[in-house]
């Protein structure tokens, strides 16, 4: 008797056999996509998803019910830790990784660390925050090595921004190329009298940027050969207020800069307001140049160093989405490109 020929249903023992790594070598895939495809997760083509699921059949791949339990676990929230909640910088990257997040189904959870004793509680408490979030952004939170170690056990799924480790994947741009051309910029317009604004009062806030831009500064001026001036390094909060009051004490020194490099666009303005206020002009009389390229940054005509902000919190969102998903086991360390932009708060000096 001749027709079609039909294989023989696979026997229950067949099927404990088949393993997810069978699938992706027959489907010619990934195992993290085929996972991914199998949970009905995004970020997979159609045509694969439907490959990789008429494979599993045909195999007939039965999925480990401890994995599903496992998987079933999940909070599909991410927390993200920032030192500064007010700040258009962190916000703008919160702001990026939810996009990013939300469009994946994943909420984000905000965490406040303003100081090094909230960061140590986040630390010794990641146990119980780990249950109510799947991964953790860190946003310019400095970690001791006891912290990351501490990290590291819990296996907690952590990607930091600004900060680089070598157990987690990083986002960040070089600050200290950025700062740099800032600064070299002032001293390529004859400027030598150029100030600082930035930090945060008595550096309560676990916050690395303000040091690595500082040393940035100094080791432009030190390249030019001009001595750094204490009296020219001053905390502006990060903020239009701070950057005001900072400028208002530069101008009361014996010798005011003509020259100003804010580590923010926020503490920019509010300097450019107070050499207003003084009668000033910008940059007639004093140059200013920011940091981030705020989105009000063009409307002042403000001379800045552009960062991508709301593109390296999607950057890290991806990469904590990547390694929940298993899409990679390279530890990434991306670093973003900056450019200065001029416009019309600096000029050469007379």
């Amino acid at each position: 008797m001749t027709g079609a020929v039909h294989s023989d249903p696979v026997s229950d023992a067949a099927r404990a056999l088949v393993t997810i790594e069978d699938v992706a070598a027959h489907a010619g895939v990934s195992v993290a996509t085929v996972s991914r495809a199998l949970r009905g997760l995004p970020n997979v083509a159609p045509s694969t998803r439907d490959k990789v699921r008429a494979m599993a059949l045909q195999l007939g791949y039965r999925a480990d019910p401890n994995a599903s339990r496992l998987g079933a676990r999940r909070t599909r929230t991410i927390g993200v830790g920032v030192p500064l909640l007010g700040s258009w910088y962190f916000s703008q990257v919160v702001a990026g990784a939810e996009a990013v997040l939300a469009a994946e189904g994943y909420d984000v959870l905000l965490l406040a660390i303003g100081s090094a004793a909230a960061r140590r509680r986040m630390v010794d408490g990641t146990g119980p925050l780990h249950r109510r979030v799947d991964g953790l952004l860190l946003v310019d939170l400095r970690l001791d090595p006891d912290e990351v170690a501490t990290f590291a056990r819990t296996g907690a799924t952590i990607v930091t921004v600004g900060d680089s480790y070598p157990d987690f994947p990083s986002v960040a741009i070089d600050d200290r190329r950025a700062t740099a051309l800032a600064v070299n910029h002032l001293l390529n317009l004859g400027h030598r009298d150029i100030a600082i604004i930035g930090d945060l009062p008595g550096e309560a806030l676990e916050f690395t940027v303000p040091g690595i831009r500082r040393a940035a500064y100094r080791q432009a001026l030190g390249d030019a050969g001009i001595p750094v001036r204490l009296d020219y390094d001053l905390a502006g909060n990060f903020s239009v207020d701070g950057g005001h009051e900072a400028m208002v004490r530069l101008l009361a020194t014996p010798r005011p800069p003509t020259a100003v490099f804010a580590m923010s666009d926020e503490m920019a303005i509010g300097a450019i307001r107070a050499v207003r206020d003084h009668g000033l002009s910008v940059p007639g009389d004093i140059s200013v140049v920011g940091f981030d390229d705020h989105e009000l940054a063009e409307a002042v005509g403000l001379t800045t160093v552009r960062q991508p902000v709301a593109q390296i919190g999607g950057l890290a969102a991806r990469a904590a989405l990547d390694v929940l998903d298993e899409a990679t086991s390279e530890l990434r360390h991306l670093v973003v490109d900056t450019s200065l932009i001029v416009r019309s708060t600096t000029q050469r000096r007379a």
